[in-house]
């Protein structure tokens, strides 16, 4: 860990390498705000850093909570009492959701990398699950990872599976780290390339195990609904679903063309094949496509760019006496929703 002002002068950055933070470094303080490093300089040398505290977080504005396993992974092992809202559960503006009581100096150094925990998976979480109510018990795939720094984007999608019940995720590390197999198609540049839908349909067919969905976009050269009965007939009961992703300059997934796919496919007495939608997926649109007659929705966007949900950590006592910078109420604030966590 980064005890002093000296070892941050002192750390090293090698290179080439990418410019997101090693697990290693998460924990030794690097991600930090260098003021808390200096903090721990002026408290050491009064004889003031291993003081007790009781530190408590809020945020400002309601949302879903998530992150608090990542906060744990990081203050495990610490002489540390962790109290904290359950993870998935609503919060309401300036509810306590973390509660920490132990050494200032055992969690002080954390303040910036715990807050970014929380702010930005509870911001993911709270979208996902706005995306999973629209769809009233439908399949929402979270297909951000490509809205987001790598770094990070198996955070969102296990975020938004975990917390914001999302059915899966198109990200391998994604889906993994819940134990689930990673979702998705094919992209359109396998159809540019062998330059038929069908010819890309028959050769994935024929190249991949049949545990793997027979899945395929029919938005590339055709009118959607003929090539999608060109598919259904080529496959049969081995197509388990097309997917509509029309750009918007052709207009977009509007729900006519959702409801004319599906009346199309079932007068064809293909009503096994299920459709599959994307792109700029929003909850409003979810509950509108579904309507129409859409099986599954793959939300990229929506959930990969939510707004970060804001936290803020206060110091509420110090050797148990109840203490607050202005504004704020001093000692800690009861909730009895929070649980001991460690």
């Amino acid at each position: 860990m980064l005890n002093s002002l000296g070892d941050v002068t002192a750390l090293k950055v090698d290179g080439p390498r990418f410019l997101s933070a090693t697990h290693d470094e998460i924990r030794s303080g690097a991600t930090t705000d260098v003021y808390f490093v200096n903090t721990r300089d002026v408290l050491n040398s009064v004889g003031r850093l291993d003081v007790p505290v009781a530190a408590e977080v809020f945020a400002r504005k309601n949302g879903l909570f998530a992150g608090i396993s990542e906060v744990l992974e990081l203050l495990k092992d610490r002489p540390l009492v962790v109290e904290a809202l359950p993870e998935g559960e609503r919060f309401a503006p300036r509810e306590t959701l973390v509660r920490i009581r132990g050494s200032y100096g055992e969690f002080g150094i954390f303040e910036t990398a715990i807050l970014g925990f929380l702010a930005s998976s509870s911001g993911w979480a709270t979208a996902a699950r706005e995306c999973v109510d629209a769809a009233g018990g439908k399949p929402i795939l979270s297909f951000g990872a490509r809205h987001l720094h790598p770094a990070v984007a198996s955070v969102m999608d296990s975020v938004a599976i975990r917390v914001g019940h999302c059915a899966g995720a198109s990200s391998i590390l994604g889906a993994k780290l819940c134990d689930k197999t990673p979702a998705g198609t094919i992209p359109h540049s396998a159809v540019l390339i062998l330059g038929d839908t069908l010819s890309l349909a028959r050769a994935y067919d024929a190249a991949l195990p049949g545990d793997v969905g027979r899945v395929f976009l029919v938005d590339t050269f055709r009118d959607e609904a003929e090539e999608t009965l060109r598919l259904a007939e080529a496959l049969g009961k081995r197509l388990d679903a097309i997917r509509l992703d029309t750009p918007g300059e052709r207009g977009g997934v509007t729900p006519d063309l959702v409801r004319e796919v599906r009346y199309r496919l079932d007068m064809a007495s293909f009503r096994h094949v299920r459709i599959v939608v994307s792109g700029g997926l929003t909850p409003a649109r979810i509950a509108e496509l579904s309507e129409a007659g859409a099986d599954i929705f793959g939300v990229g966007s929506f959930i990969a760019h939510a707004e970060p949900i804001d936290m803020t950590m206060d110091i509420k006592e110090i050797e148990g006496r109840p203490v607050a910078k202005r504004g704020r109420l001093p000692g800690v604030l009861a909730n009895d929703r929070l649980i001991r966590i460690q």
